[in-house]
């Protein structure tokens, strides 16, 4: 799974790095150690621009007008079907084996793709070498953080969707939510040592491809799902903790010494929002 990242390049960064043609951001994001599911997140997508329609009926296509977009949105997948958006807490990752007919995620994979921006992201992997999910808090864990050798930037294959608040008026720009989910792939061995799951990683050749909105044949997209491949990331042992998402900053990323508590820590702003510290 992906519960944890972090997202630290400036918007004007990534604007540069994945080509974007529109910059839809309002109003830039901190740099985030400790990204945590209901946060705002960077995502990059492709969408048919159509002003004077709404963007719920202007569903992207590769028609001419079609731009790649830098926006802000929410971790964790509100269905446009949802009551309410607390169904989004629980769709934070969604399985690249079955993300093509679960009911919450298969018209967001036919139509609605999107690339998460990230610099890594963190598992957990008990002291005796088992991985952990969300363990309790009796049970000895270890956060580890992977990332690129090179410090280029990851780019999680991720589905965007909108859902609509019917109590907030026509016009209000709090009328639609974007939100996200990160696609997961089975770990390669290496890293499965530490989980046995990890965010699926699209390549920067397969990019288009995969935000290309006209692409909705199931069978050609697995193609662009290749099994993930571990070379050029290099993961280590780091504080716990990122373990509270009330903490942020640098220095949650820097190497420690598997099993040793390194010093916490300060808590920010930044850090203070988000979903209670699921991994704590």
């Amino acid at each position: 799974m992906c519960g944890r990242y972090a997202s630290a390049r400036k918007r004007i960064e990534l604007l540069e790095e994945f080509s974007v043609q529109r910059d839809k951001v309002a109003e830039p994001l901190e740099p985030d150690y400790n990204v945590a599911p209901t946060k705002p997140v960077y995502a990059v997508l492709t969408r048919q621009e159509r002003p004077d329609r709404d963007d719920r009926e202007a569903e992207a296509s590769a028609q001419p007008g079609a731009v790649r977009q830098l926006r802000v949105v929410r971790w964790g997948l509100v269905p446009f079907w949802a009551k309410d958006i607390s169904i989004g807490s629980r769709l934070i990752n969604a399985r690249a084996e079955t993300v093509s007919e679960k009911p919450a995620f298969r018209h967001a994979f036919a139509k609605r793709r999107c690339l998460l921006p990230a610099d890594g992201y963190y598992e957990w992997m008990k002291l005796d070498g088992t991985e952990v999910d969300r363990p309790p808090r009796a049970v000895p864990k270890q956060p580890y953080y992977i990332t690129k050798k090179d410090g280029s930037s990851l780019a999680f294959a991720g589905l965007y969707e909108l859902w609509r608040d019917k109590a907030v008026p026509d016009g209000d720009p709090d009328a639609w939510l974007w939100s996200v989910t990160i696609i997961t792939t089975s770990a390669p061995d290496e890293l499965g040592k530490i989980h046995d799951r990890m965010p699926m990683v699209i390549g920067r050749d397969r990019w288009a491809d995969w935000l290309d909105p006209a692409s909705s044949d199931p069978s050609e997209l697995r193609l662009l799902m290749l099994p993930a491949a571990s070379s050029g990331l290099v993961s280590f042992p780091v504080s716990k903790a990122v373990n509270s998402v009330r903490n942020n900053g640098p220095n949650l990323i820097e190497p420690v010494e598997a099993g040793l508590l390194a010093p916490l820590a300060p808590a920010s702003a930044s850090g203070s929002s988000g979903s209670a510290d699921a991994l704590h």
